[in-house]
């Protein structure tokens, strides 16, 4: 898949709203997030997926650290669970998918404090030659992937992460698919990628670089995931999905 380098600056500043990112422009780009359905569950390739807490709460941490003037666009609901009547209630009244409950936004502002915080942290963060949420486009193996990343200058692409157990993220890492992000990421910016992470229980701040090997790994998924899409989604698929079986030795 092409695209004309003039047209290249469209998309981008299309690509910069959410909207079109997230909505039916972007789902022309492939992205680092169809990695683990081609890979694990392809039939399901291309279906619309549920919006999660982890995925709220991800939202709003990096919109308290990002653009903190639009975190007031968040409805927070003062309830228990998501079961209770005011929840439901507040749900219904709105036209999402999912709202945060107190509890997890207020979870979320420690997180964004802890990090803010720690000055070595703050300084990256808030480096004056940083440009935050850019996109980007690029052909990858014969198509074209798209991304958009936390924070970027010329030096660093930064992703900023939450786990619930800090001692374990280098190996969620590999179980999410961060190293597929890592490797799109620097063929997309040409820089080092960094994760800022950030233990939601304990607070504990993380910063993780990437090695070779790492990289590699997410390269080596992006192949695979590539070879999948061509043969079932491409224009110029050879196989239909519905024929897709499992093979694998015991």
């Amino acid at each position: 898949m092409y695209i004309q380098k003039h047209k290249v600056m469209e998309v981008l500043e299309k690509l910069r709203d959410d909207n079109h990112y997230y909505g039916e422009f972007g789902q022309k780009y492939l992205s680092n997030s169809v990695i683990k359905t081609l890979l694990e569950n392809p039939k399901s390739f291309g279906q619309e997926v549920e919006k999660t807490k982890a995925m709220i709460e991800g939202s709003y941490l990096h919109t308290l650290l990002l653009e903190p003037e639009k975190a007031d666009d968040f409805v927070v609901v003062d309830a228990s669970t998501r079961n209770t009547k005011v929840y439901k209630e507040a749900l219904a009244e709105s036209s999402q998918e999912i709202l945060l409950l107190q509890k997890e936004a207020d979870e979320m502002r420690e997180c964004a404090d802890a990090l803010t915080s720690n000055m070595e942290i703050y300084d990256i963060i808030r480096d004056s030659s940083n440009v935050y949420e850019e996109p980007a486009i690029k052909e990858i193996f014969g198509n074209l992937w798209k991304s958009k990343r936390d924070i970027g200058n010329s030096a660093m692409t930064i992703d900023i992460k939450t786990t619930s157990d800090i001692q374990k993220f280098k190996r969620s890492a590999w179980m999410y698919n961060y190293d597929s992000q890592a490797w799109i990421y620097e063929q997309q910016w040409g820089v080092p990628m960094v994760f800022i992470v950030v233990d939601k229980i304990t607070k504990q701040v993380g910063m993780y670089t990437c090695s070779d090997d790492f990289l590699q790994r997410g390269k080596d998924k992006v192949i695979r995931a590539t070879e999948v899409y061509n043969k079932y989604f491409h224009p110029d698929a050879t196989d239909d999905i519905d024929e897709f079986i499992i093979k694998d030795i015991l």
